[in-house]
């Protein structure tokens, strides 16, 4: 059996043990996202009619506690649907049992409906921007009355940027590889602004910022857009949905989106914020956010923008010193790039912070 025919099989095993009726036709794996094997799986149903669905491989090396990755999902899930019925919604398939996951010999597997779509790894189109900040604020919102403390955290400490400066300087001090001499400049400049990057989790601490619902990887390709219409669909990709920050959300997707260069170009120089980009997905964000934040939550979304931007810093920087062993790397110096680029745009981002908090209040205030 070549490896097609043997996916076919094993495909349509996992599709039978989540009950799909009908019959069996073919599938595509889906290349989008480094974490997960992705399936697009299509069958004919008993009425004639095509239906697909997707099939997803857990990486149970990333995330070590998948049945908490399934339970906040099915947790999030099923709240959005109750809160709003006819808007398009994720809906993960149950196994006899009334899991919706199924661990096999070969895998950890869910199945869940496919929604015909577009998405973007990358855009330019500021209405596509704002459409998907409209996406993730409406999910923010509609889960803003959702008790956060019922999610499993599932990758402790994820934007505990306290923590994440500890094992830093940990890492600086055992030297394993020895780097540490070459990175100098960009270790002082990162420990220069340790507490304005750690700001948003001391306020927390603090009892001034509040535990919500934060979805984690708020990239624009983990929205589904209408090709025609560019109007968004659905949020995706719910893995790392976990109690969290509002700025985690906002302020990861400013890094992602609105760099005028990739997070990994060489051409430092190129590096810095988009503030036309900033505007369209702080205007979408807001439109459905400004009445359930808190004022020291609106306060802090520009600077929500630097935090989590030092914090990759920071990540980037602790991984190279290692020797590269989290993020993959297509050169040796792959994660030293990294770190300067989000250095240059974290400076970037606190030259420009008034100016960021400008457009903050004038979205909040329906004046974008």
């Amino acid at each position: 059996m070549n490896h097609s025919q043997d996916m076919n099989a094993k495909l349509a095993r996992v599709c039978k043990v989540f009950r799909i009726k009908g019959t069996f036709q073919s599938y595509e794996e889906i290349k989008v996202g480094n974490i997960n094997r992705t399936y697009k799986v299509n069958f004919i149903r008993d009425d004639g009619k095509p239906k697909s669905y997707i099939v997803q491989d857990v990486n149970t090396y990333a995330f070590k506690e998948p049945v908490k990755v399934m339970e906040n999902i099915d947790y999030v899930t099923e709240y959005l649907h109750q809160k709003s019925p006819k808007k398009t919604a994720l809906h993960f398939h149950h196994t006899r049992e009334r899991k919706t996951y199924f661990v096999g010999e070969d895998g950890f597997w869910r199945l869940f409906n496919y929604i015909p779509s577009v998405n973007y790894s990358v855009c330019d189109d500021l209405e596509v921007v704002r459409n998907a900040g409209l996406a993730f604020g409406e999910f923010q919102m509609l889960l803003s009355d959702f008790d956060a403390s019922l999610l499993h955290e599932t990758i402790p400490g994820f934007h505990n940027t306290r923590q994440r400066y500890d094992k830093l300087r940990a890492v600086v001090e055992a030297d394993p590889c020895g780097k540490v001499a070459e990175v100098r400049e960009e270790l002082d400049w990162i420990f220069s602004v340790e507490d304005t990057a750690c700001r948003l989790i001391d306020m927390h601490r603090q009892g001034k910022l509040p535990l919500r619902v934060t979805h984690n990887d708020t990239k624009i390709n983990n929205v589904l857009f209408d090709g025609d219409t560019k109007e968004a669909i659905v949020v995706i990709d719910l893995d790392t949905v976990m109690p969290g920050l509002v700025g985690y959300d906002f302020g990861d997707a400013i890094r992602f989106a609105a760099n005028d260069v990739a997070e990994d170009c060489p051409e430092i120089e190129k590096v810095g914020l988009n503030l036309e980009v900033f505007r369209a997905f702080a205007e979408g964000f807001l439109k459905h956010t400004a009445s359930t934040l808190l004022p020291e939550e609106l306060d802090t979304l520009a600077l929500s923008s630097f935090v989590m931007t030092a914090e990759l810093a920071v990540r980037f920087m602790d991984d190279y010193i290692q020797g590269n062993p989290y993020f993959k790397i297509l050169y040796p110096e792959h994660n030293l790039v990294r770190t300067r680029c989000q250095i240059a745009l974290a400076k970037d981002m606190l030259a420009r912070m008034d100016e960021m908090e400008q457009i903050v209040r004038e979205c909040a205030a329906g004046n974008c």
